[in-house]
């Protein structure tokens, strides 16, 4: 049984990546703009990478660019594409996850990883 395209739910998932004479600013606005974009075009979800020590990726406090990415979108669930576990204290993903979770509700995404 085959699907129609409308009946498939689409994610993106984003680095942020800061282009070439632009600012770490600059690429979270683009990554705003594209969620907003993604969002209207009927995407389900908008993940963040966590990346860290790459000049060009500005996508290593994912928590916070959760947060700025689901208070500039209205439905799209927004989340993680994986917090490294070792890089950060278990409570702290917790709590920071958690309050996302009752400030946008229904539509926070966790991931975890190991790196």
């Amino acid at each position: 049984m085959s699907k129609a395209l409308k009946d498939i739910a689409f994610s993106m998932l984003d680095l942020v990546p800061v282009r070439e004479g632009r600012s770490v600013a600059d690429a979270l606005a683009v990554s705003l703009q594209t969620a907003q974009h993604a969002e209207r075009l009927g995407f389900t979800r908008y993940w963040l990478a966590e990346h860290h020590n790459m000049a060009g990726i500005a996508s290593s406090a994912t928590a916070v660019l959760v947060g700025h990415i689901a208070g500039g979108t209205q439905r799209i669930r927004v989340g993680s594409g994986g917090v490294m576990l070792p890089n950060h204290p278990p409570l702290t993903v917790a709590e920071a996850f958690g309050t996302l979770a009752e400030l946008y509700p229904g539509r926070i995404d966790l991931g975890l990883g190991r790196a």
